[in-house]
């Protein structure tokens, strides 16, 4: 979905070749700067270690477009080499995003996203939950066999909320438009609307990673 798209509406769905599968002459063409994706005027922060090739997911749970996607970048990331490094980054467009940004933090300060990311999708997509404030968030997060207790303190701790605003200003750094979204390298964009879909994205993202092994 578009930035400007979460001002109105959350059940209006944006284009359908945001996540349709790409045509044949789309798979063909060499992805170019400017039209397939964007080169950073200025670099944006990384954490993947001296090495590796970072790729970072910008996503939002209550997304439908990042919901769809989640399966193939999930199949995608268990492809990889080594040397690439994949993180998801919730992202804020408004302050009510923030108490999910905060869940995905604080299952990651307990070790939980492997066990529970794709069920905050269900739950949301599927289940049609509202979790968008803290406290049915952390009802939810109950019911799924997490302590409470220490999943509030989490969520409420001061390392959640920082690496809240430091997603945030990613986010920022890379000028992200809607979600879902990849950034590369700290260097490069594309989304949805630039890829014509997020599969083609995907490959896009693949042609960025060879690039800047071939030192390109």
């Amino acid at each position: 979905m578009k930035r400007r798209d979460f001002s109105q509406s959350l059940g209006v769905a944006l284009a359908v070749p945001m996540l349709g599968l790409p045509t044949a002459q789309a798979q063909a063409k060499k992805p170019e700067a400017g039209s397939d994706y964007l080169v950073l005027d200025k670099r944006a922060a990384v954490e993947a270690p001296a090495g590796k090739v970072e790729v970072v997911e910008f996503f939002w749970y209550s997304c439908p477009h990042c919901n769809a996607f989640e399966p193939a970048l999930d199949a995608w990331i268990k492809r990889l080499p080594q040397d690439v490094a994949v993180r998801r980054v919730p992202v804020a467009f408004r302050d009510d995003f923030v108490p999910q940004q905060r869940l995905f933090y604080a299952l990651e300060a307990m070790g939980l996203v492997e066990k529970l990311h794709a069920k905050v999708f269900a739950a949301i997509h599927v289940e049609k939950q509202a979790l968008a404030k803290p406290e049915l968030i952390a009802d939810w997060a109950a019911k799924q066999g997490v302590d409470k207790a220490k999943f509030l303190e989490q969520f409420n701790s001061f390392s959640v909320a920082t690496k809240a605003s430091r997603a945030a200003q990613l986010q920022n750094a890379y000028k992200v438009e809607g979600v879902p979204a990849l950034g590369i390298a700290g260097r490069y964009y594309t989304d949805g609307t630039l890829s014509k879909s997020m599969e083609r994205g995907l490959q896009i993202t693949e042609f960025l990673v060879a690039e800047i092994r071939a030192g390109r």
